[in-house]
């Protein structure tokens, strides 16, 4: 079994942490470097950094933020948003970050993710899936893939795309509830379970953590 991870996720936007609920109403959290010299002092086991509005604005990731983030830590971190060529994977990983999270551009042109992962490995590339339930009865549960930042729907179901991603060669994937995001009322656990259950890569749970109690549940439960 794999060591169970302990990884704050970290949204940015205009180079600050911001803070929503259900990928809306954003408020200033703070700065990011900051923030990432906190997590690492507090026994984080790694970081990742989200420039949500990064594909919606059509722009890449500030460089200079991820090399102030490298020089200002010591732990493994993922970078993502905006990432759709191999030169800007590139670019990250010689500015210091260890891993890039690929979301929109991979729904876009899924063989950019095949591409990835043959140039720089599997273990650099984590796939990103931001899912909203949009089926929930007793018999089943169906989940949809978002894109831009949780702006547009694309229509894929959750599990078909988190399987297919591995299929194409990514090594993780960050997994992101859109309805429990920044609710504080604990993960999405039925959500979590489903797709750590349909593929064979870690899954990375995110949305909805508000105490060590709802860590413990998506742990050993999803």
């Amino acid at each position: 079994m794999l060591t169970k991870r302990i990884i704050p996720c970290l949204d940015i936007k205009d180079g600050r942490v911001v803070k929503g609920v259900n990928f809306i109403n954003l408020r200033d959290a703070g700065d990011a470097v900051e923030n990432a010299k906190f997590y690492d002092k507090e026994g984080a086991d790694e970081l990742v950094f989200l420039d949500i509005t990064a594909s919606y604005e059509k722009r890449k990731t500030t460089i200079q933020l991820v090399e102030k983030v490298a020089e200002s830590i010591f732990l493994p971190f993922t970078v993502g948003g905006g990432i759709s060529a191999i030169d800007d994977i590139r670019n990250l990983l010689n500015a210091g970050c260890d891993k890039v999270s690929i979301n929109t551009a991979a729904v876009k042109r899924p063989a950019f993710v095949r591409e990835s992962s043959k140039r720089f490995g599997s273990q650099c590339i984590v796939a990103a899936i931001d899912a909203k339930c949009k089926i929930k009865t007793k018999e089943k549960q169906k989940w949809e893939v978002y894109i831009n930042g949780g702006r547009i729907p694309t229509g894929l179901d959750a599990i078909k795309w988190a399987k297919r991603v591995e299929r194409l060669g990514a090594g993780e994937i960050l997994l992101t509830s859109m309805d429990y995001d920044g609710t504080k009322e604990g993960y999405d656990i039925g959500l979590t379970k489903a797709i750590s259950e349909s593929v064979n890569i870690p899954v990375i749970a995110s949305g909805g953590a508000g105490n060590l109690q709802h860590l413990y549940e998506t742990l050993t439960e999803g």
